[in-house]
């Protein structure tokens, strides 16, 4: 069974309510259609009801059963339109002005997670990461002991000698371009905690990544990714976790053991950490497109699951989404 697959498997005995804030957009509409099917979750399309009936049926896609939320005529948007307030007068924000973006689709879907009544939120199919991240930074906010947001890769490689059995966590990605030392400790223990919850990974085992292993070079730049290493130790005393490592000593147990010997992770990392956003970005792409790996990409960091999709997304890539941020609600 494929990672993918126990996703879906874990999605189906848990199913959690996924709010859709992009309800008018074809491919989410024939998603949810999709998701409802196998019985992934219970998706939420937000929208005008008549544009979506318009789509589904263009589509060829029976939405009968499939929750509809217009947020122009909620019952409940005076009520989200009264939280945002409280959340974020002390920013200056005005009860009209709450009103006037509760409305909006996807500050509404936001303040459906933040009060309970959906479990997590998917876009990204028509607006940008920033469009989704500025709302849920502004009401889920993040977890405790977590100030930022980051993103992890879940690669599924065809070597099962790399990693757990082929799987491997790659973070951050796509969100922290240059992230401190006390960011980079943030998201590698996100990234474990991402490889317990999605990947079924019992035991991370957490290489912080560099072009130095143990001392071999010196540079501020290795300096930060040390540094982060102890951080990342303070907060999670328990955490298999090592750094610096070059990637061969992380992955190849032969080199490990000349590069980092008595290492409790080199040699057999299965969470990658990337010192910047360069290095994440060109790493999970040269793994995919020359390594051949599945990727599928999650945020992690926020109090409640909202996940972002590419703007070329296909359906079964938003479909795959809903799964996986089902799986992450269901362990909150």
């Amino acid at each position: 069974m494929s990672m993918i697959e126990r996703v879906w498997e874990k999605a189906k005995r848990n199913v959690r309510r996924i709010a859709l804030p992009e309800g008018e957009e074809p491919r989410t509409v024939q998603a949810a259609a999709r998701v409802r099917d196998e019985g992934l979750a219970k998706p939420i399309l937000l929208g005008y009801r008549s544009a979506i009936e318009v789509v589904a049926e263009h589509c060829g896609v029976n939405i009968e059963g499939i929750e509809i939320v217009d947020p122009r005529d909620d019952p409940k948007s005076e009520a989200y339109a009264a939280a945002l307030y409280q959340l974020r007068k002390a920013k200056g924000m005005t009860p009209e002005e709450a009103a006037r973006l509760t409305a909006d689709p996807m500050y509404h879907g936001m303040l459906m997670v933040k009060l309970g009544d959906a479990d997590g939120l998917v876009s990204g199919a028509v607006h940008t990461t920033g469009d989704m991240l500025r709302p849920a930074l502004q009401i889920i906010k993040t977890r405790p002991g977590i100030s930022i947001v980051s993103s992890s890769f879940l690669m599924n490689c065809p070597n099962p000698n790399l990693g757990e059995d082929g799987l491997l966590v790659y973070a951050d990605c796509v969100v922290v371009p240059n992230p401190t030392a006390e960011e980079l400790a943030q998201i590698a223990v996100s990234a474990a905690d991402t490889a317990r919850v999605l990947c079924g990974i019992e035991e991370p085992r957490v290489a912080l990544l560099s072009f130095s292993t143990k001392g071999s070079a010196k540079h501020e730049m290795v300096d930060k990714v040390r540094k982060a290493t102890e951080l990342a130790h303070a907060m999670a005393p328990d955490l298999l976790l090592d750094g610096e490592l070059q990637l061969d000593a992380a992955l190849v147990p032969e080199v490990a053991a000349t590069k980092a010997k008595g290492s409790p992770v080199a040699g057999r990392a299965n969470v990658l950490i990337f010192p910047d956003l360069q290095a994440g970005n060109i790493g999970y792409k040269l793994t995919q497109r020359i390594g051949n790996a599945e990727c599928y990409a999650v945020l992690q960091g926020l109090a409640k699951p909202c996940n972002d999709l590419s703007r070329g997304c296909s359906v079964q890539d938003i479909v795959n989404t809903i799964a996986l941020t089902a799986v992450q609600a269901g362990n909150d």
